[in-house]
């Protein structure tokens, strides 16, 4: 039995999977080891993975990982070791999941569009390009994170319509103070920012938002798109911000030239298929 996670800064999705078929399943908090230590994502693990699947002999582990770089990926492995001691472990960037998720063994073009943003090109078996996301303050443009730091730096400085910033601030119920407090003294302040995607979706006909979803997308196309072969390949996108806002992710496409492929809000059935085959 093999166990697959697909963990992004907001959740991680966790399947063990017996001939092709789920058997057990559990949803917890992101796992991402630039802001955790290693003893974090350990006891995270132990304590909120391991009791669901304890009645399971796991043979196999594939975690894909938000912040999984190339010096993390040991200690993240070691983490979950010690609830997974029998299994055989990998874990590689949630950016390969995606892309396994979406093309499996042919190349094309696969992003992430969720709590942050991240792209590359595929050849068919590894990552052969990546424009650097650079995370929420420096890049991640079109990811949940940027859009509700963008979205809610306007209401905080009257670029919205009085009206839209009263239900915005009532219906989160936040204060200025509390705002700050939780971008610039708390953890995980992208997890924060991108819980505003939600307000912005049920709000989404309101022209404040409607322009800002769409510069952000525009951005995302133009400065990490348009760096590959986006004429021969059409743009597969896997995230809950690329799901929701599919139709505002087309009209941002359609005048740069961009042609979308698969639109999933999740990779784990991607997953299960790769692994199963």
């Amino acid at each position: 039995m093999i166990l697959i996670a697909d963990s992004g800064s907001t959740k991680t999705e966790w399947v063990a999977v017996e001939n092709g078929t789920t058997v057990a399943a559990t949803i917890t908090l992101g796992i991402n080891p630039v802001y955790q230590t290693v003893e974090e994502i350990q006891n995270d693990v132990a304590e909120n993975v391991a009791p669901t699947f304890k009645e399971f002999a796991i043979s196999a582990l594939y975690f894909y990982g938000a912040g999984c770089l190339p010096e993390k990926i040991e200690g993240v492995r070691q983490a979950l070791a010690h609830s997974f001691p029998s299994a055989t472990i990998s874990v590689q960037s949630d950016l390969v999941g995606a892309a396994l998720a979406l093309c499996g063994n042919r190349p094309g073009i696969a992003c992430i569009l969720g709590t942050g943003s991240n792209t590359c090109f595929w050849d068919g078996e590894k990552i052969a390009k990546n424009v650097s996301p650079l995370g929420f303050i420096l890049g991640d443009e079109g990811s949940g994170a940027v859009m509700g730091k963008t979205f809610v730096a306007d209401v905080l400085k009257n670029q919205v319509s009085a009206r839209l910033a009263k239900k915005f601030m009532e219906q989160m119920s936040l204060t200025p103070a509390e705002i700050i407090n939780r971008v610039y003294r708390q953890p995980f302040p992208n997890r924060f920012l991108a819980a505003f995607t939600r307000f912005m979706n049920e709000n989404r006909h309101e022209k404040e938002i409607s322009d800002l979803i769409t510069r952000n997308f525009t951005l995302f196309f133009e400065r990490n798109i348009m760096q590959y072969d986006y004429s021969t390949y059409p743009v597969n996108i896997i995230g809950s911000v690329g799901f929701h806002f599919c139709e505002m992710l087309e009209a941002a496409a359609a005048p740069l030239g961009v042609k979308l492929g698969k639109v999933e809000q999740s990779p784990i059935k991607g997953l299960i298929e790769y692994h199963s085959r």
